[in-house]
């Protein structure tokens, strides 16, 4: 009994989260087109998302990724309520729990669209997901070269800049931050960012590596 409702309490935890994403999902395709940054094929270029390092692509209903979360989500939901009606009827989720939430976990993670970044006059679209300036605590940049916990990922991430976006709601499931391969481009990111009161501080390359260097000795 105790089973079956925690069962259930994480179905409900993962419809609702996946019902929220789309809606956002929606409205910041919705929008994606009013950001002042990036408008163009070279600041796109500029934007590597976690983890797979390829350039960021435009947000829009017509987009393969937004396609690919709308008809994931209609299926993935359709197919949970077949399982939890299906476990709740029967005597056999003892057995199978732990894989149960287990799986329930990697259908979250596999649905969300792949990141993005656009500064909006107010605000950011940030993995999918629409913030107001008042959502964003601050940012920091760390510069990425050797003891970089980035570096050696991919080529394109070696020497760029990682760029985290510190939010008052922290998605546990998604990456809080982008690679900008540019330092010019990341000079316009700032001072958009600078612009809306956000403001942040710089980890140079060197300072980063004294760091890393201290929690290995320490």
């Amino acid at each position: 009994m105790i089973l079956d409702l925690l069962f259930l309490g994480i179905f409900i935890f993962a419809i609702v989260y996946l019902i929220r994403y789309q809606v956002s999902l929606t409205k910041a395709a919705e929008i994606s087109h009013r950001a002042l940054y990036p408008k163009n094929e070279q600041e796109y270029a500029s934007i590597l998302i976690p983890h797979e390092w390829k350039r960021m692509e435009p947000l829009t209903k017509t987009t393969k990724s937004y396609l690919y979360v709308k008809w994931g989500t209609i299926a993935v939901l359709i197919f949970l309520t077949s399982l939890i009606a299906m476990v709740l009827w029967t005597d056999w989720l003892d057995s199978v729990f732990f894989s149960f939430a287990y799986f329930f976990y990697m259908l979250i993670k596999i649905i969300p669209h792949k990141g993005s970044l656009f500064i909006l006059q107010e605000g950011v679209i940030f993995n999918g997901r629409t913030y107001s300036t008042h959502q964003i605590k601050g940012y920091e940049v760390e510069e990425i070269i050797r003891w970089h916990e980035l570096y050696g990922l991919d080529d394109r991430v070696n020497y760029g800049f990682k760029l985290t976006l510190h939010l008052k709601n922290t998605r546990f499931f998604e990456p809080n931050f982008v690679v900008v391969t540019d330092e010019k481009q990341l000079e316009k990111i700032l001072r958009l960012l600078n612009g809306q009161g956000i403001t942040g501080g710089f980890l140079t390359g060197k300072e980063n590596a004294n760091e890393h260097k201290q929690t290995r000795n320490g």
